[in-house]
């Protein structure tokens, strides 16, 4: 393995400047080689922003040439197609999710992966902040003991004013081809929205936190602003019917139970995660909200002593780089980002946030969705695995 792994960042949008491209820029085990995005000058912008010394708008150069170890997906729509090219080309692979809209095709994926030997990683991106890391580190050293109750939230207020485009993109032009999401009106056709865009991190946070698989759940889906405009384009509100809130709950293979709620349409800040675990010796808050300057707090209480009190996160839960007072998209991310490049170079057999993991998150969004669509419990696995 060369000394730094050489990589090529597909997608220049807001969320690459946040995010993606600082934790690359920072990590002393990645090369920022080549900006890919359909808007030249969006990747020219970045390149120098970033000192990435190449730019492109054509991915099929990029996946075609042999110096590339690691492509990032941080496209914005339907990653599948480019997720399959880049591991058919042998590039260990970073999507954002989802990596597909139905597990059976995230599944494939990691199949693929774990046959030509690839790393993989999705942007479950709340793991990886260190005061979630911290309270993860301690369910797996004990402290709560057995767990009980996990309640998850994945929440803020981004969209409650429908005024605020449902498309992050700046458009310059209206796109051709793409399907008009939630252009059903009637409420059996609302489209998932909320519960996979937001519900995929707070579920990937439950499963690590209560260490066992779900074996059913019962959820429901919600349109609370149905009038809003679909595209900065767009002057005028439009009825789109997808789901702006979401709630569940399920019940673990070892007998504990959990609660998970999303919205984008509830007052609160950014990033809006707060995961609690309940157990027989313990248990523990974690908030991942931007507040008084602060964007992560972690609390615990025992049998004894009952009032939470804060824990501070041991600097070794922080990324590299790591400065105080640092914002969260660039912080948490960094930890997603050097974690994926210390498991490419040391080789070992699985890593933490892949595919697999995903495809067990995205079917839980699947068996909600059935849940909300049949009107009772859902059981899990939806069908035998051949993996994982």
């Amino acid at each position: 393995m060369k000394e730094r792994l050489r990589v090529a960042v597909v997608g220049a949008g807001k969320w690459a400047r946040a995010a993606h491209l600082p934790a690359f820029h920072r990590s002393p085990l990645a090369q920022l080689t080549v900006i890919c995005d359909l808007k030249e000058d969006l990747a020219r912008e970045r390149a120098a922003e970033f000192g990435v010394p190449e730019i492109t708008t054509d991915v099929e150069s990029v996946l075609r040439r042999d110096d590339i170890d690691v492509v990032d997906i941080c496209t914005r729509g339907d990653h599948q197609d480019l997720v399959f090219a880049t591991l058919e080309a042998g590039k260990h692979c970073l999507v954002e999710k989802p990596v597909a809209s139905h597990y059976r095709d995230v599944w494939r994926a990691h199949e693929m992966a774990e046959s030509r030997g690839l790393k993989t990683k999705v942007g479950l991106t709340f793991r990886h902040a260190p005061a979630m890391r911290y309270m993860l580190h301690l369910v797996r050293e004990g402290f709560v003991g057995q767990p009980y109750i996990f309640n998850g939230f994945e929440q803020n207020s981004q969209w409650l004013d429908p005024d605020v485009p449902m498309d992050k993109r700046d458009l310059e032009q209206r796109p051709e081809g793409e399907r008009k999401i939630g252009a059903d009106p009637r409420p059996e056709a609302i489209e998932v929205s909320s519960l996979e865009g937001y519900g995929a991190p707070i579920i990937d946070i439950s499963l690590c936190a209560v260490g066992d698989e779900l074996r059913e759940v019962v959820g429901t889906m919600k349109n609370f602003v149905p009038y809003r405009r679909r595209t900065n384009l767009d002057t005028a509100r439009e009825r789109i019917n997808i789901d702006d809130a979401s709630m569940y709950l399920g019940t673990y293979t070892n007998g504990a139970l959990c609660s998970i709620q999303t919205s984008y349409v509830t007052v609160g800040n950014y990033p809006g995660v707060e995961a609690r675990i309940y157990g027989s010796e313990g248990a523990l808050i974690c908030r991942l909200v931007e507040e008084d300057g602060n964007c992560q707090t972690l609390h615990a209480a025992k049998p004894d002593s009952v009032e939470f009190q804060p824990l501070e996160v041991p600097r070794e839960f922080f990324p590299p780089g790591y400065t105080p007072g640092e914002g969260w998209a660039s912080m948490f991310y960094a930890n997603l980002v050097h974690d994926f490049m210390e498991e490419i170079v040391s080789g070992e057999a699985g890593n933490r946030g892949d595919f697999a993991d995903s495809a067990r998150v995205q079917e839980i969004i699947n068996a909600v969705e059935r849940s909300f669509r049949e009107r009772g419990w859902v059981q899990l696995p939806l069908e035998p695995r051949s993996t994982g």
